[in-house]
C-alpha cells in the first residue's frame, strides 16, 4: 500500500524556513493492547483489531495530540498491528487518518500537526534482557514495507507472548542490515523516497542502551545507527553524563543528542514528557538534520526546579506560542527603490524571515546593505555614533531603499499594529565598523556586560545604574542648598550678633544709671515743651485782644425799632463786654507768669540734667562705653527688640543645615553602597565571561575610570596650578574625588603629584562648599575586555586587530540576554575563523528560539556552521535588487544558492574538499 503525502502549506508561511516544534518521538498505540498496558481511551471501547475501531482510535488520537500541543509525533509501538492483516495495524491507520482527515472544526489534521513518523520499538536480542531501539519512518515507506521491516527485524518472533515482550532473533546489528538492506532495495532515488532513522528510549533503564551496551554503546552505535539517546523522566542532559566523560566525548563526535520522549500507552500520556525539535521539512532527513545540528536544532524542554523536580522552561523556543518580537517579512513596492517595481510590471519584493538566524547573502552591490540600512531608518532604530557611518546609513536608507516613497510593508506577529514600528520590532543594528567602533565606546562596552546578567540581574543592574545617576544629581542639588544655607546662617548669625550687642549695651547702659537720665531729660523735655505751647498760647492770646479791641459794642439806638430792648438788658451786655475784656487782660497776665516758672523750672533742670549726664559718663567710661552712644538708644532698643526672632531664624536655618548634612552623608554612604552592589554584580558577569570562554576573553574593571567628572569639576575653576597638574599627572595616576579629600586632610597632596605652592593653593581653594561639592562628584567605573593571545598574554580590546575585534565583540553580544532583535551587516571583513569556530557560532546557536538575528555576510561558515534557519540570495542589475532565492539549508535551490555565493561556486568547494583530503 503506498503513500502519497498531501501538502500542508502553512507551517513555513506561518515561520519562514526551518521552525520548532514540539516532539514526542515516542508514543505507543493500541497496537500493543496484547501487553495490557496500552488502553482505549475513555468512552470508547470494542476490538483492538475492529477496522472502525481503529479509525476511531486513530482520530481520538490525533485529536489528544492536537490538545496536548505535540506537533511532531514518533508512533512506536512494540507491534505495528494487533492482529496478522496489514488493515489492523493502528499506527498505519494514524498515518492516513493525519494524512487524509479533517478534525471536527472542518481543519484537516496536517494543518493541526506537523509530521508523524511511523515506526516501532522492538525489543532486541543484546544484553541480558535485551535491548529496545526506536525505528522512525517517513510515512513514504507505505504500509507493506513498513510492517515489512518490522518482520525483518524481528527475524520472525512475535513481538508478543501473552503479556510478554519477546526478544527478537536479532540483535541490533542484524536488525541495522536487515532495515538498510530493505531501504537500498526498495527505494527509489527521488528525494521524495522513505528514509528512516534510529533512537535509544529509556537508555538507562534495564532494557536501555548502557545498560546493554555499556561503554560499547560508542563502538557499535554511531550517529548512522543511532541518532540520539533518551533520557529517562527524571534525568536532563548533565545527570546522565556525570562521571561518563566517555559518554560526553563519544556523543559529540558522532553527533548524537539527548531527548525526552513521553513512552505513552494512553492517550492522556502524549507528551507528558517531549522535546523541541527545530525541522525544515516534515521527513525523517529533517528530523536526522535536527539530530546532527543537536546545539542548534535541539532544545531540551525541561529544567530542574528548586525541590530537584523537572519543569518546563519558562520560555520555550516556539515563537508562536510566546510575546518575542520578531520580523516575518518586508515587502517592498512601488517608488523608486531598489526593491521596488520593476521596469512597471507591478512586481513586488518579499523578504521572508525566520525568527531565530537569517543569512543573507549575495553578490557585491546586490543590495544586503541597503536592505539593512533602509529598515533601520524605517523603523526608526538608534543610528551609529560615528558621523561618517551615520551618513553611510542614511544615504543607502533614503538614496535607495526609501527611494521614490515606495510602499513598504512590515509584518511583526502578536504585535499591535497600532504601535510604532519601533516598539513592534525593537532590532538593535550593527554595521561591521560599528562593531569595530565598539571598543572605543565605555559606555556600549559597560552595555554588552549588562547583557550577559541573567534577567533578574540584568534589572537590578539597570535599576542601580538609575539610582546612583539620581543620587548624583540629588548630591549636587543638596551641595548647592547646603552652599546657599552657609550664606544664609553667616547672614542670620550677624543680625543675632547685632541684636545681641544692641541688647548688651542697654544692659550696660541701664547699669551707667541711664534710666535716671531718661528720667530727667524726659522731665526737661516737657517743661520746655510746655513753655513753647505757653508762648504759641500767649501770641494767640494777643490776638484774641487786638480783635476784642476792635469791635465796638452797639449802642440801644442801634437796635431795630421792631426788637424790643429793654435798658436794662443793654446795660447787662455792657457789663459782659467789659468783664471779657478784663479776662482776657487777665489770662495773658497768668501765661506770662506760667512761662516764667516754666522758664524757671527749664533752668533747673538743665541744671540737674546736667549733672546727671556727668555722673551717666563717668560710669558709661567704667563700663567702655561711650557716651555719645546713648543717641543710639532708640535704635539699639529696635535691634534689640529683634533679637528672638533672629535667632529662632538661626536655629531654623541650623537644624535645616543639619538635616541637609545628613541627608548629604546618608546619600554619599548609599551610593558607596550602590557602587559596590553593582561592582559585585559586574564580577559575577566577568566570571562568567571568563568560565564561557575558557579564560580566552575576560573582562576588567578599572574602577572610576571614568575622569572626565572630576576633570571638568577641577578645571571650571581655573584654580592657578590645578590644571597643569591635572594634564601631566598620567590618568592611571589621577585620584578619585574621595582620595583627594582624604590627601588634602591628611597632609599628602604630595603624593597625588602637587608641588608644594599648588597644595597650598588647592587647599586655600577648598572651601566647605566647594568640599561639599567635590565629595558629590563621581567618577563611573570603566570595564575593559581583553582577549588572550597565543603567547598567553592578554591585549586590551581596542589593541587587537580589527577581525580579532569583531569576532569578541560579536561573541559577546550574542551571549548577551538582550532578547531583542539582532541585525549585523557583514561582520566577517576581518574575522577570525578560529574565534569564529570557537566561540561566535557555538554562541548564535545557542540564541536559536531566543532572539530574531538577522546576519548579511559573505561568509559561508556563517551560513552552514552557523546552521541558517532561513537563507535569502539577493540579485541585481545595475540598479533594481530581487530576492533569487528564499529558504532553509535543506532545500537543494538554496543549498546551490549557498555554494556558488559564499563558497565560490561547485568547482571551488569541490577543489577545497580535495586539497584538504574530504
Amino acid at each position: 500500500m503506498t503513500f502519497v503525502r498531501k501538502a500542508a502549506e502553512q507551517w513555513h508561511r506561518d515561520v519562514p524556513g526551518t521552525r520548532w516544534f514540539k516532539a514526542d518521538l515516542h508514543i505507543h498505540t493500541i497496537d500493543d493492547h496484547a501487553g495490557g498496558k496500552a488502553k482505549f481511551p475513555p468512552g470508547m471501547s470494542g476490538s483492538p483489531g475492529d477496522k472502525e475501531t481503529i479509525s476511531c482510535y486513530a482520530r481520538r488520537f490525533l485529536q489528544a495530540t492536537v490538545r496536548q500541543g505535540v506537533r511532531v509525533l514518533g508512533v512506536t509501538p512494540h507491534s505495528p498491528r494487533v492482529g496478522e492483516g496489514p488493515e489492523t495495524s493502528a499506527v498505519w491507520r494514524i498515518v492516513e487518518e493525519w494524512n487524509s482527515g479533517v478534525d471536527e472544526d472542518g481543519t484537516p489534521f496536517r494543518n493541526k500537526i506537523y509530521a508523524v513518523f511511523p515506526g516501532f520499538e522492538p525489543n532486541l536480542q543484546q544484553g541480558s534482557r535485551g535491548l529496545h531501539l526506536l525505528f522512525l519512518f517517513d510515512p513514504e515507506i507505505g504500509r507493506d514495507r513498513y510492517l515489512k521491516a518490522f518482520d525483518l527485524v524481528m527475524g520472525g518472533v512475535s513481538p508478543w507472548d501473552g503479556r510478554e515482550l519477546k526478544i527478537a532473533a536479532k540483535d541490533a546489528k542484524g536488525a541495522f542490515e536487515a532495515v538498510r538492506a530493505l531501504h537500498q532495495r526498495e527505494s527509489g532515488s527521488s528525494d521524495e523516497t522513505w528514509n528512516y532513522m534510529v533512537l535509544a528510549p529509556h537508555i538507562d533503564s534495564s532494557k536501555g542502551l548502557l545498560s546493554a551496551q555499556k561503554a560499547q554503546v560508542l563502538t557499535h552505535f554511531p550517529h548512522s545507527e543511532v541518532a540520539g539517546l533518551e533520557l529517562g523522566d527524571r534525568k536532563l542532559p548533565e545527570d546522565t553524563e556525570n562521571k561518563r566523560q566517555w559518554l560526553r566525548n563519544g556523543m559529540r563526535e558522532n553527533r548524537q543528542a539527548f531527548f525526552h520522549g513521553s513512552d505513552a500507552y494512553t492517550l492522556d500520556d502524549i507528551g507528558k514528557r517531549y522535546t523541541w525539535v527545530k525541522l525544515a521539512k516534515p521527513r525523517i532527513e529533517g528530523l536526522r538534520q535536527a539530530f546532527i545540528a543537536s546545539d542548534s536544532r535541539i532544545r531540551i524542554a525541561y529544567m530542574r526546579n528548586a525541590d530537584g523536580r523537572l519543569h518546563e522552561i519558562p520560555n520555550p523556543p516556539d515563537v508562536t506560542i510566546g510575546d518575542r518580537s520578531w520580523l516575518k517579512s518586508v515587502t517592498v513596492s512601488g517608488g523608486a527603490s531598489f526593491f521596488g517595481t520593476n521596469d512597471g510590471d507591478g512586481s513586488k519584493q518579499r523578504f521572508d524571515l525566520s525568527p531565530d538566524l537569517t543569512c543573507i547573502i549575495g553578490g557585491s552591490m546586490t543590495g544586503k546593505s541597503t536592505f539593512l540600512d533602509g529598515l533601520r531608518v524605517y523603523v526608526e532604530a538608534d543610528m551609529p555614533t560615528d558621523d561618517l557611518l551615520y551618513r553611510q546609513v542614511k544615504d543607502r536608507a533614503e538614496n535607495r531603499f526609501l527611494a521614490g516613497s515606495p510602499t513598504i510593508e512590515l509584518q511583526c506577529p502578536g504585535q499591535d499594529r497600532t504601535a510604532t514600528l519601533r516598539s513592534q520590532w525593537p532590532a538593535v543594528f550593527h554595521t561591521q565598523n560599528e562593531l569595530q567602533r565598539l571598543a572605543q565606546e565605555p559606555g556600549a562596552i559597560e552595555d554588552i556586560l549588562v547583557g550577559l546578567a541573567s534577567p533578574d540581574e540584568i534589572r537590578d543592574v539597570r535599576e542601580r545604574d538609575r539610582e546612583l545617576r539620581e543620587l548624583d544629581k540629588e548630591l549636587n542639588r543638596t551641595a548647592n542648598r547646603l552652599a546657599k544655607l552657609d550664606a544664609d546662617i553667616a547672614d542670620a548669625e550677624q543680625a543675632c550678633e547685632r541684636s545681641q550687642r544692641a541688647t548688651d549695651e542697654l544692659a550696660m547702659f541701664a547699669d551707667a544709671g541711664v534710666e535716671d537720665f531718661h528720667r530727667i531729660s524726659s522731665e526737661v523735655h516737657r517743661w520746655r515743651e510746655f513753655a513753647a505751647k505757653s508762648k504759641e498760647l500767649t501770641t494767640s492770646l494777643a490776638q484774641t485782644r487786638k480783635s476784642a479791641e476792635s469791635l465796638d459794642l452797639p449802642e440801644a439806638d442801634d437796635f431795630p425799632m421792631f426788637l424790643d430792648v429793654t435798658r436794662d438788658e443793654q446795660d447787662m451786655l455792657r457789663k459782659h463786654w467789659g468783664d471779657f475784656h478784663d479776662l482776657l487782660r487777665s489770662a495773658a497776665e497768668e501765661i506770662g507768669s506760667l512761662i516764667t516758672v516754666a522758664r524757671s523750672m527749664v533752668k533747673t533742670l538743665d541744671a540737674h540734667e546736667q549733672g546727671v549726664r556727668e555722673d551717666l559718663n563717668r560710669n558709661l567710661a567704667d563700663h567702655g562705653l561711650d557716651g555719645t552712644r546713648i543717641n543710639e538708644l532708640q535704635s539699639l532698643n529696635s535691634h534689640a527688640a529683634l533679637l528672638p526672632s533672629y535667632q529662632a531664624n538661626l536655629e531654623q536655618k541650623q537644624n535645616e543645615q543639619k538635616e541637609l548634612e545628613d541627608r548629604f552623608g546618608a546619600s554619599l554612604s548609599k551610593r558607596q553602597m550602590l557602587i559596590d552592589s553593582q561592582r559585585g554584580a559586574f564580577d559575577r558577569i566577568m566570571e562568567k565571561i571568563s568560565a564561557a570562554h575558557d579564560g580566552n576573553v575576560v573582562a576588567r574593571r578599572i574602577e572610576d575610570g571614568d575622569q572626565r567628572p572630576l576633570e571638568e569639576f577641577l578645571l571650571k575653576w581655573k584654580i592657578r596650578g590645578i590644571t597643569r597638574w591635572w594634564n601631566e599627572t598620567e590618568a592611571q595616576r589621577r585620584p578619585q574625588p574621595t582620595i583627594l579629600l582624604d590627601k588634602a586632610d591628611a597632609g599628602q597632596l604630595a603624593d597625588v603629584g602637587m608641588r608644594r605652592a599648588v597644595q597650598s593653593t588647592f587647599l586655600e581653594w577648598l572651601t566647605t562648599e566647594r568640599r561639599r561639592h567635590l565629595a558629590s562628584v563621581r567618577c563611573p567605573d570603566q570595564y575593559v575586555i581583553e582577549w588572550r593571545m597565543d603567547d598567553g598574554k592578554y591585549r586590551r580590546l581596542d589593541d587587537l586587530s580589527g577581525g580579532q575585534r569583531v569576532s569578541v565583540l560579536l561573541s559577546l553580544l550574542l551571549e548577551t540576554n538582550d532578547n531583542r532583535p539582532l541585525v549585523i551587516d557583514q561582520p566577517e571583513d576581518e574575522l577570525d575563523n578560529r574565534f569564529l569556530f570557537e566561540t561566535v557560532l557555538p554562541t548564535l546557536k545557542r540564541l536559536k528560539g531566543r532572539r530574531q538575528v538577522i546576519i548579511a555576510t559573505h561568509n559561508a561558515n556563517i551560513v552552514v556552521n552557523g546552521d541558517a534557519d532561513q537563507v535569502i540570495q539577493l540579485d541585481a542589475t545595475a540598479n533594481r535588487g530581487r530576492v533569487a532565492q528564499a529558504g532553509a539549508i535543506e532545500q537543494p535551490a538554496v543549498r546551490d544558492a549557498i555554494v556558488k555565493t559564499v563558497d565560490g561556486g561547485g568547482e571551488a568547494f569541490r577543489l577545497r574538499r580535495l586539497k584538504y583530503g574530504y
